[in-house]
């Protein structure tokens, strides 16, 4: 079962990291995989919330729904698989950090199927960390460009 954990500091306070993260259309702004996400309903995000994506990974396509199963603002953040074709636990940790945030992210995944699922974890591992790591990078890049939501 692959796992991955990359962490990186973003120059902005925990609350707004967390905020951020917590509204699933965010998702697709900053992963380089997922090509459309959003909430299902219109309910503020929090424990249950249900979110739904589309991701597009070496040349396939595929439909995705998570649940927030722990929610913990602005410290913790743990999203489940509820449908699709792949298992996943996505989990974000917010820790204060001088005057901005530490974030870490670990993805948990199940059987991967296709091309990565005939490869060893290792491996699935070290390629997954890159991914997470660039995703993190444009996750502080479009967090830090963002007007500040009580001014600069």
């Amino acid at each position: 079962m692959p796992v991955v954990e990359e962490c990186v500091v973003v120059a902005r306070p925990p609350q707004e990291v967390f905020d951020f993260l917590a509204k699933f259309e965010n998702l697709s702004v900053y992963d380089a995989f997922v090509t459309k996400s959003g909430p299902v309903g219109t309910v503020p995000p929090g424990l249950g919330t249900r979110g739904w994506g589309t991701t597009r990974f070496m040349g396939r396509e595929f439909d995705w729904m998570v649940e927030f199963t722990e929610f913990e603002p602005p410290r913790r953040m743990v999203s489940r698989s509820v449908g699709g074709e792949r298992d996943l636990t996505a989990t974000f940790m917010l820790e204060p950090n001088g005057g901005g945030t530490r974030v870490t992210e670990r993805l948990v995944t199940g059987s991967m199927g296709g091309l990565l699922g005939k490869l060893p974890d290792p491996l699935v591992n070290r390629l997954l960390g890159r991914s997470l790591r660039r995703n993190l990078k444009t996750l502080t890049r479009v967090v830090e460009e963002r007007p500040r939501p009580d001014g600069p």
